[in-house]
């Protein structure tokens, strides 16, 4: 329920002055019983709403919240002089119900995610808006934003832009529409539609950081062409390869944006036994439907930004409980470092077959970086994540990330700290122990000397010791 209009009670008086002192930029905390926040209101026009959480103690009172709002200061340190829109008295608990709840749909197929998007908008109830966009003309640099409810479209613009790309497209135009839907107070979801190259992640978080105080994302869910999913996974074609709407820049390859969209997502949709063991096996803690049961979804709140985080943690891997079908994912560590030139040669080796891999290594002839393994089908990046732990003063162990700190606490070396190598590799029909054989083989022997080695991967590998 969002605000109700109420005749003004006497208690007001008291209220409203100090909820119209409040600077427009003051965000402080109140404490765990009060949080004061700013919102979107009434009508698509900027109003500041002041509100009071109170949760009494514990002897028998019900929670409840008061609101305000008004049209602004007029200037710094004057009393405002403002219309007073409304003001309310609803009892409610400790969540904020009024905030827009908005569904993230990210997915390759352009034909199969549009067709899972228009079966959950007739599925979902009354009042939801699902946003799509037409990226057709983006090489002409526009782009089509459409907005639409069960009963037809309720919106429609062209969006001509300098720099024909998605994400570009996507920060300039969802959010204002979001908020404006938000504002009105009609309309009870959104389920937004992502372009093919779009980044849900970077989707999510935007939201997260520039309108918390009007939407909250409930779920971001991927849908997969189960006829092609286990192929593109495997394979080395790029998106430009594809003739898929992106920069003319951009250079990832189509494993690396499907596994980036299946790593972050909360739900997967997917037909098919093997492709969705793949799915499965790359995200482990994501839900898996068929496109009969999505509808399912709905409703849910699946997403947590901290927990999706540490899900695509650089450097983490990915351990599924059990193989499905011939599905098989390598977890693999070690406690010695990489030979270099042994591991620059079986790097083609290695990700053949596979369809995903991530993790740790550590370089004998770099040891001081902690590099990053990420192989997308045929394609790889190895990267410089920063120092190991045991090169760090315990009051910057926070510049590292939680899954490793968490790690490392249970796999301290007494000579070498948290250094060491640990990598998860899947796919369909790979051969584990072949791959456990040729990693170990990769490894420095105890006879050979660090000070002899040469380094092909130094000039790659900005920001380490050696580049």
């Amino acid at each position: 329920m969002r605000a109700t209009i109420f005749s003004m009670p006497c208690w007001s008086i008291v209220l409203i002055p100090l909820a119209l002192t409040v600077s427009r930029t003051n965000r402080f905390s109140l404490g765990s019983q009060n949080r004061r926040l700013w919102m979107f209101g009434l009508k698509r026009r900027l109003v500041r709403r002041w509100e009071w959480d109170t949760l009494w103690p514990n002897i028998g009172f019900t929670p409840v919240t008061w609101q305000c709002a008004d049209m602004g200061l007029r200037s710094q340190g004057q009393v405002p002089k403002c219309i007073l829109y409304w003001l309310s008295f609803s009892i409610r608990g400790r969540t904020m119900q009024s905030l827009l709840p908005v569904t993230l749909l990210a997915g390759l197929a352009e034909d199969t995610r549009a067709t899972v998007a228009h079966n959950l908008l007739r599925a979902a109830p009354a009042g939801t808006v699902l946003i799509e966009y037409d990226v057709t003309g983006m090489s002409d640099g526009t782009v089509i934003r459409i907005a639409r409810t069960s009963a037809g479209v309720i919106d429609r613009e062209l969006i001509e832009m300098a720099h024909p790309c998605v994400s570009c497209a996507l920060r300039a135009s969802l959010l204002p529409v979001l908020t404006s839907i938000a504002s009105t107070e009609k309309y009870v979801a959104a389920l937004v539609s992502i372009p093919a190259a779009g980044d849900p992640q970077a989707l999510a978080e935007e939201i997260a950081a520039d309108a918390e105080d009007e939407l909250r994302v409930d779920a971001v869910i991927t849908v997969l062409d189960g006829a092609t999913f286990v192929e593109d996974m495997s394979g080395e074609d790029l998106l430009l390869d594809r003739d898929i709407p992106t920069a003319a820049e951009d250079g990832r390859a189509v494993a690396e944006v499907l596994a980036r969209h299946v790593e972050y997502a909360n739900a997967l949709i997917v037909d098919g036994p093997q492709a969705a063991a793949l799915a499965r096996a790359i995200n482990p803690q994501a839900l898996i439907h068929g496109t009969r049961s999505a509808a399912a979804l709905l409703g849910q709140k699946l997403h947590d930004p901290d927990t999706a985080e540490t899900w695509v943690e650089p450097g983490s891997i990915c351990a599924p409980l059990n193989d499905e079908g011939d599905v098989r994912t390598l977890v693999w560590q070690a406690d010695r470092p990489f030979h270099p030139q042994r591991l620059f040669d079986a790097l083609e080796e290695i990700v053949a077959g596979s369809a995903r891999g991530k993790g740790t290594i550590w370089l004998a002839s770099q040891p001081s970086a902690r590099l990053g393994w990420d192989s997308f089908g045929a394609s790889i990046a190895i990267g410089v994540l920063g120092p190991w732990l045991a090169d760090l003063p315990a009051e910057r162990w926070s510049e590292v990330g939680q899954a490793h700190q968490a790690r490392s606490l249970f796999e301290w070396h007494p000579e070498h700290g948290d250094r060491a190598s640990y990598l998860s590799i899947t796919g369909a029909g790979l051969d584990t122990g072949e791959l456990r054989e040729l990693l170990d083989g990769c490894l420095l022997r105890r006879d050979e000397w660090i000070s002899d080695l040469a380094d092909p991967f130094a000039p790659y590998l900005e920001g380490s010791s050696a580049a």
